[in-house]
This record gives structure tokens, sequence and C-alpha cells, in this order.
């Protein structure tokens, strides 16, 4: 599609303000001091795949209100005592998939956790982690995850699954084969929201967020129509009447918020033609990243981004500053 957004030069100076509330950072701290009530209760258990020099683990680790969260862990066979780590988080409606789909980045010499996100693996990649705390759905959403509970921030979807993130970075702090010293996250599109969100509320050395959803919430919905943006969009036209308390609810969640609370550095991409995370929303968290930061641009992507490209740019990142 043709470029629909701001111009170039307007997004590198977008900076918007957006609702921020007053309890933001107390919401927050008590949401982690709940979650961390619970013993991370982690199961690393060997698993067998015809990989001759990647090692997989299934991975099993207590997420929001303790309950079990899976994830892969993928390990170069051949490596020294302690490696650094990546923790990524997926995209919107995927699950961890395979463990042997898993292969780049501990080809390159890190160890790499892969976290399933709760309640999705249903649509492009399968998923194994239930959202056992789904309840919080029970007075009626738009189909898909973005209206789970959003009448409220304690009862929304996504509280849960910045909790598990943040448990997902404890976890690999935790492993023996780890250096808690070199953890960097990132993550593609869902994921990269979840990256942004992750390194605000836990100790990382590096992000790396790849054309990041779950920032600038209400210019999203009303510059663009595609989902899943658009089930925000679709909720409201039925529940007119909750329009501000859906808002609210989501500042507690927007990238920016917590791109202004996150100091270390950051490698962001963005696609101009993206249409599913718009790029003015990509900025609007970039700009306000409190860190060194770089940004890489693909003019005539969608949602795609830069993909393969985009890998080996996060490999040269996350070589400065993790040194395998």
């Amino acid at each position: 599609m043709p470029l629909f957004d701001l111009p170039l030069s307007q997004l590198e100076q977008y900076r918007p303000d957006v609702l921020e509330p007053s309890d933001f950072d107390a919401f927050w701290e008590n949401t982690l001091l709940e979650t961390r009530s619970h013993d991370l209760k982690i199961q690393c258990l060997p698993y067998a795949t015809p990989m001759q020099t990647i090692e997989s683990y299934d991975l099993t680790f207590s997420g929001y209100n303790g309950q079990p969260i899976k994830a892969w862990l993928s390990l170069p066979r051949h490596r020294p005592e302690k490696i650094p780590c990546i923790v990524e988080f997926n995209g919107y409606g995927g699950g961890r998939n395979q463990a042997h789909d898993l292969l780049f980045f501990a080809s390159a010499g890190y160890a790499h956790l892969f976290m399933d996100t709760r309640g999705q693996g249903s649509n492009w990649s399968s998923g194994d982690t239930p959202d056992l705390e789904d309840v919080a759905s029970q007075n009626g959403h738009y189909p898909g995850f973005m209206t789970k509970g959003i009448t409220h921030q304690s009862t929304y979807y996504y509280r849960r699954v910045f909790a598990d993130a943040v448990r997902a970075i404890e976890t690999a702090k935790h492993l023996s084969m780890i250096d808690p010293s070199r953890i960097a996250v990132t993550g593609g599109s869902q994921g990269g929201g979840m990256a942004i969100a992750a390194a605000a509320l836990e100790s990382v050395q590096a992000l790396a967020p790849d054309v990041p959803f779950l920032c600038h919430y209400r210019r999203a919905t009303e510059i663009v129509a595609t989902h899943p943006y658009g089930e925000i969009s679709a909720y409201l036209k039925i529940h007119r009447d909750q329009l501000e308390q859906v808002f609210t609810t989501l500042s507690y969640f927007d990238g920016i918020n917590f791109a202004k609370r996150t100091n270390i550095p950051a490698l962001y991409s963005v696609g101009l033609m993206d249409d599913i995370c718009p790029p003015s929303t990509v900025y609007a968290a970039y700009n306000h990243h409190a860190g060194q930061k770089e940004i890489r641009v693909y003019p005539y992507n969608n949602h795609e981004g830069g993909q393969s490209i985009q890998g080996l740019e996060k490999l040269t990142f996350f070589a400065k500053i993790l040194q395998p």
C-alpha cells in the first residue's frame, strides 16, 4: 500500500504526549509484587530434536498468579560455562510452536528463551499455555485478545502477559548456563510491545523491538481499521459509553509509557507502509525511549518489516553489548 502516515521528517520528530496514570508505577510494582509472591517453579527438561549443533529444553516457569507458562530454551551444544541470553516474545496469535524452529540466536552463540504467550497459539503457530485467568473476560469482549477484561487495568489481559514476560527474564537469570548480567529482550509486533514493557519492568542490558505493537493505542485506532487494533474499534462501536474508560485502561499498557522508563541501548525497526502497527505509533515509543537508541527504517515494507535483514542487524547490535 502507499505511504499513509506522517512523512518521515515528521515521524522522526513525533513525540506525542499520551495519558499516563498517576499510579502507573505503583500499579506495576503491586502487580509484580503479587506475581513474585509465587515461586518460579522452574522445570527445564531436555527435549530431543534431530539438530546436531543445538540443544533444546522444554521450559516451564510460574507467571502471573503462579500459573504455568511454557517456553523453549535453545542452546549451542558447544559453549562456555555461561553465555548471554536473548529472551524473545511472540507476535499476536502465535504460540511457541516447535523447538526445532528456534535455531537463529542459538546458532550465533546465545541462549535463546522463547516464551509461549498465554491463551494464544491457535492462529499461525501452535501454543501450549492456557490463560487460566480468563474469567476476566466474563463481561464480554470482541473476539481476540485486545478487549479481554478491558474495563479495568486490574483485569486486562495484557497485565497477565506483561507479568509473564518479566518472569521469563527472571527465569533466564536463574538458569545455570546463562550469564544473568548479559540478557537482551526482543520480539516482533506484539512481541516487540512485550519486549518494551518487560525491559522497563525488569533489568536487562539491551532491547530490540521490531515493528512493535501495543504502542499509542488511541492514534492507532483512529488511523487504521486493521486488526488487532481494529478489535478495540469494533468493541467501542458497541460499547460507546466505555470509550474513556477503555483508553484509561490501555494507558497502563502503552509502550510509550514504558519506553520513557527504559534507558538501556535499544534497536527499533519500522516499516513505513505498515498499516497494522502504523509508523507513527512505533516512532512515538522510539522517540520517548530514554536511553541510547537506533532505528532501522524499511520504507517500502508493511508489517513484515526487515525480516532476515533486520535479524542480521540485531545480531550486530547484540554482539556489541552482550559479547557472545
